[in-house]
């Protein structure tokens, strides 16, 4: 029984750091946000190297303008998807925080969706910015948000190959 309140008490007492870590994501996504509305025209490339650019759109949709074109109503089941994942990823957190790097890869994951929930709930829409292009192809439009996630899953991918090795 003891044993089991210390693994609490530091589950717990770790969930602050990973809790810190997605803060920062949702802080610099949505100062980049900010900037980049209040200096770029809408729809309007601005050349920063051969393959990128910025580009100031917004999606109403999900990742790839996934439903943009919907009535509306995709705003709030993307809103409510986005909240429900970070309660999901809270638990997550609570239970295995002495996981460094797959705790680190949840935080990156809840950053960047509280970071686009923000968006759906401010402006009813996400605010996408970073353009990268080869030979005339774009890559659909993203946001530090969207990185986030993707840095995210990539390191949740990383964690369960080490995992499965590690259990060999």
């Amino acid at each position: 029984m003891a044993k089991s309140r210390s693994m609490q008490a530091s589950s717990g007492a770790s969930l602050a750091p990973w809790l810190g870590i997605s803060l920062i994501v949702i802080l610099f996504d949505q100062l980049t946000k900010i900037a980049v509305t209040k200096v770029f025209a809408y729809a309007t490339p601005y050349a920063v190297a051969p393959f990128f650019n910025f580009l100031l759109i917004f999606n109403r949709g999900a990742a790839f303008s996934f439903l943009s074109s919907a009535s509306g109503w995709q705003r709030w089941a993307f809103t409510a998807l986005g909240i429900a994942a970070a309660c999901v990823i809270v638990y997550l957190l609570k239970r295995h925080g002495n996981q460094k790097l797959f705790s680190t890869a949840l935080s990156l994951i809840m950053g960047g969706a509280l970071g686009n929930v923000i968006d759906r709930l401010v402006h009813g829409r996400v605010i996408d910015f970073l353009d990268f292009h080869v030979a005339g192809w774009h890559w659909p439009a993203f946001n530090l948000a969207d990185s986030a996630i993707v840095v995210g899953a990539v390191l949740l991918v990383l964690d369960e190959l080490r995992r499965v090795r590690g259990a060999r």
